[in-house]
Formats: structure tokens, sequence, C-alpha cells
């Protein structure tokens, strides 16, 4: 019988048991700490704001060594996905840095993890990234779900066992299945992605019937989600509690991909508990789960207890070693985020462009326009209260500008298709309003439908404002008085001539959203999605980002940012009230 401890404590503070434990000194503990969406913090510093930053691999690194050293290395190191993307740092190890080895495989190696799970966003960094990384891992990298196209087979290892004084514990690694309706296919080309609850079913009976380990651990690069999804939502983007429930044989299952801390108990069909742990984002916490075995025989034990345990690494100083070991990365990645690109006359604000045509989002408007020969450009404002002031402006600051690597397409698509795609952003974007007190954006609300008073910031926000899609090239307005799916009417094109919601348009539109991501052009405006290859006239060679610096180095003087006011809200007054009253639950 195993009983579960959760507990929430300090690093520094011993575990408590709170209910006597038929534990003996032969008995073994062995703990399972993961990381989860670090998105390149791997140092403790931000090389976007030009600052230190609180929480790092680094400062993990300092908190293992501890648990290594209490334990007696009876320490198991997991890490759930999505590492290799979201900084300057990232960016600067994968396609800049000439070494004989990636810098993340070096830190991993250096941290020494005993096994990893591939995210979406590690993926995304492209194949020649993944595949070299895969190679030069000291571990397994976990993928049960990714399978090569060709031979059907598990493109990364499906699952490892690792060994702990003869305690044998197999690690099962699945991952979101969603990766092709986000990225173009020339990232993810040859390889296929199955549902992770039909490749969880196969492989937990597998390794139970040939493995026959002592405990089996889930680690999933996908959130907790409903433990009763609607059939139609299969397959599961977020399946961790959904596995958890149906899928018996699990002990621990680390969730991750939806960035939330969880320490959570899921009874199984078989009325057994399952202990979910997601250790949240950005190397902010570990995870830690403790388990204790009875040896029952020589090589066999029993597990009898699961301990949970997050431990937050805000107040935990960076490692010294670490720091030493890696210094030469810092300096390289500090001078190449620091490099002067361009200059702009007025500072741009990002928060503007939730409420109406802005300068920051029709600056990449104006880009996407520049190179392509679109006659409408789609885009969202992927940060959500950054400043990039007036002046030089740094490598670093394209990171606020456009986050993601995406690319750049440009598409067909009917005047229809065009107004239907906008009609979905809307509707994610902003609330119904019935009069002027009502709210403008579309927050957050709680099961008795009022919108609480604690969440602030993004978290204020119902849907992320990444699929908050205006456009350039047409003139529209948008009617908050009207319900979801009636608001947009487009006026013209920008250049004065007659837009048809009958004719074809070349669109400008980021990959993530041209393959799919966010629903717009599926769910939006109905486009099947095996649809959308064909669709797709042009791609760009590198990532749209790359291009955004090459526009700043080519230009001769300063560039002014402007709005490009071709879209306007009504009714006006309720707007302006509806900003007010919103503006305070955007504000940390």
């Amino acid at each position: 019988m195993r009983i579960f401890r959760l507990l929430i404590f300090p690093l520094f503070l011993s575990l408590v048991i709170l209910t006597p434990l038929k534990i003996t000194a032969r008995d073994i503990k062995i703990q399972v700490a993961a990381t989860a969406d670090v998105h390149a913090r791997l140092f403790p510093y931000d090389f976007v704001a030009n600052q230190p930053a609180k929480t790092s691999m680094a400062n993990i690194h300092y908190m293992v060594q501890v648990l290594r050293s209490r334990n007696h290395d009876n320490l198991i190191l997991l890490d759930n996905g999505d590492l290799l993307q979201g900084t300057p740092a990232a960016y600067y190890a994968n396609f800049v840095q000439e070494t004989d080895k990636n810098l993340f495989s070096r830190v991993m190696n250096f941290m020494r993890y005993d096994a990893a799970t591939i995210g979406n966003h590690d993926i995304e960094a492209g194949p020649e990234v993944y595949n070299r990384i895969k190679e030069e891992f000291d571990f397994p990298w976990l993928g049960a779900n990714v399978l090569d196209a060709e031979t059907g087979e598990p493109y990364f290892l499906p699952y490892t066992i690792i060994e702990r004084q003869r305690v044998r514990i197999a690690v099962l690694g699945l991952t979101t299945p969603s990766v092709p309706k986000w990225l173009p296919p020339h990232l993810w080309e040859g390889l296929e992605f199955q549902d992770m609850v039909e490749s969880a079913r196969y492989w937990v009976e597998y390794i139970l019937e040939n493995e026959k380990p002592d405990a089996l651990i889930g680690l999933f690069h996908s959130g907790f989600g409903s433990l009763e999804p609607d059939p139609s939502e299969h397959p599961l983007e977020h399946a961790s509690g959904y596995i958890a429930k149906n899928i018996p044989g699990f002990d621990v299952i680390f969730s991750a991909h939806d960035h939330r801390r969880r320490i959570q108990t899921v009874i199984n069909i078989l009325g057994d508990e399952v202990l979910v742990l997601g250790p949240g984002h950005f190397a902010e916490n570990l995870a830690l789960a403790e388990l204790s075995f009875a040896r029952t025989s020589r090589r066999t034990f029993e597990l009898l207890d699961v301990k949970a345990e997050m431990i937050s690494t805000e107040k935990v100083v960076p490692s010294h070693t670490y720091i030493q070991t890696f210094e030469d990365d810092v300096n390289e990645i500090l001078r190449f985020a620091n490099q002067p690109v361009g200059r702009l006359t007025e500072s741009i604000h990002s928060i503007e462009s939730l409420f109406g045509s802005a300068a920051f989002t029709d600056l990449v408007h104006d880009i996407q326009l520049s190179l392509t020969d679109a006659d409408v450009s789609f885009t969202a404002p992927l940060a959500f209260d950054q400043t990039i002031r007036s002046g030089t402006m740094y490598m670093r600051d394209f990171f606020l500008l456009y986050e993601y690597e995406n690319f750049l397409y440009t598409m067909e698509l009917t005047g229809q298709e065009i107004h239907d795609h906008l009609e979905y952003s809307y509707g994610l974007w902003f609330n119904r309003m019935r009069n002027e007190n009502d709210h403008l954006l579309n927050l957050f609300r709680d099961q008795m439908g009022r919108v609480p008073g604690d969440r602030r910031g993004r978290r204020a926000l119902q849907n992320p404002p990444y699929n908050f899609d205006s456009a350039a090239g047409i003139i529209y307005v948008v009617d908050v008085s009207k319900p979801a799916g009636s608001r947009v009417t487009i006026e013209s094109m920008e250049d004065g001539n007659p837009f048809s919601l009958d004719a074809t348009y070349k669109v400008a539109i980021n990959s993530y959203r041209g393959s799919g991501g966010g629903g717009h052009l599926t769910e939006g405006a109905g486009i099947k999605h095996k649809e959308l290859s064909n669709r797709l006239l042009t791609s760009t060679e590198k990532d749209l980002r790359s291009y955004m610096i090459a526009f700043f180095k080519e230009l001769e003087e300063p560039y002014t940012p402007a709005s490009r006011n071709n879209w306007r809200i009504k009714p006006e007054e309720w707007v302006k009230q509806g900003r007010e009253k919103d503006m305070p639950y955007l504000r940390q």
C-alpha cells in the first residue's frame, strides 16, 4: 500500500512525515527531481532586460548538489521539455555560436541529468539543432509518441530504466502531439506525432511486462488538462491528468507545457493513487518526488510511500562552479545581445496593442508587408507589457519585439476567410460590452462569472495575447457591442481600393498561425488543416526576427514608429471607459 505525502517546504527545512510509516533502516529512499519549460533560462541574468535574474539553471544546480549530498547520490534528475527556446542565449547557442558541443548539451551534461523529454519548442529549433543535441546528450532524450515516419519506430527513445541501489525505475517520455498544428513541416519533416493516450497505453503494458520495474514514472511534456475531456478534443494537447486517471501503472507523473506548478493526487480507474507534479517554468522551481522502497528480496522492492515537495529557486544562490564553468559563454551571449542594430525616434509599448491599432504591432505589420508582396498582414502582440525605448535598438530588443522563432509565410486567402479569421481573433480578444460600465477585454472569470481581483498582468486575460491578431492592409471596424462572430466590418483596402469577400488576397502571416496555431485559420476561417499547405505561396528561409534585424541594419536614418490607424473599436465612448476599467488588471 503506497501512502502519498504532499509537502511544500523551503529547501533547507527537513521533510516532515505526518503519519508514522513502517520504513526501516533497510529501506531505500530515492528522490526524483524535475525541471520543465526552462525556456533557456540557463544563467542568472536576463539578457533581454540587461539585468540580473532571480532564477536560472545555475540556481537549480546548487539545489541539485545539496540534494545529492543529503541523499547519498540517490537522486534522479529529469527535464520535461521546452529547454531550447526563449532567450537570446538560446538563439545564440543554436544558430550563432560555433563550438564542438551545443551550449545546452554542455549544461545538461554538466548537471548530470538522467533523462529528458522533448518539447514542442525543442522541435521548433529545427532538425539540425535537435538531432545534434540528441547525439550530444549523455542521457536519453525521450519521446515515445514521436515516430520516424519511414520506419514507424520511435524517433527518440520511448523510455529508459534508471537504477539506484538496485531499485529499477522506468521513465516513459511523451510529448504533446499538436506540433504539426503549430510548426512548419520542414521543422518536423520525417516525424509523426501519435496520440499520447494511445502511446501511453501501449508502452505501459510493454514496460510492465518486459522490464518489470519497481516504479513507473511518466515524464510528459503536456499539461494536466481535463480528467473527463470531450471526445471531440482527442488527441489531447494536455493529457497528463487523463493518463494518470485512465491508464493504470504509473506511480508518479511529471506534467509540463502549461507552465503550471502542481502537486496533485489522481485516483485512477483501479482505485490507486497517482501523484502528478508540475514544476512551473523558467527554472523557478524544482519538483521533487521522494519514493521509499522496502527490500522484499535480494533483487525485488516494494514501493511503500511517495512524498512530494516543490522547491523554489528564488532565494537559492547560483552554483559557483556552474557560473565558473560557463563564464565564457555568458560573456559571448552578452556581447551578442548588446550589439547595436538600429535606432527608434519614439518609444513603443506593447500594452497599447491590446486596445487598438498601435505602433508596437504596426512595426511588425510594416516589416511583414515590406518583406512580401502581400495585400494583407496578420500579427499579434507577442510581448504583454514591454517597452522598447527610443534611441539605440540593441539585439536584445528584438526578443521583446518578437519572442518566437516563427517563419514568415505568404498565404492565399479569400476575403471571407480574412474576415472570419478576424472575427475569431476578436472573439478571443474582446468582451461583449452591453453598456459603458462593462469590461472591454475578455478577462478571466470565475465559475460565478465574476472577474477576480487577485489575477493581474497576463493572468488577468481569458486568452493569451499572442492569439490577438490584428490586420494591416485593410480598413475595418470592430463593434464590441455585438456578439462574437458578428463584430468585424471591413470597409476597404488601405490604399482605397474596394475589399471583396469573394476576392482572393495574398496574406503575410507567421508560420505558427499559418500552420493552424491558435485555430484562426481552421476553426475561424474554416479551412481544413490538411489544406493549409496548399494555401502556402512562399516562406522565408530564416526566422522572421532575423529579417527584422536586417531591416533595421539597412536603414540609413532612425525609424519613426507610428500607428497605421487602419482599424478602430466602437462604440468609442464605451471603449474609452472600458480601457480605463481594464488597465488596472493588466498591471502587475
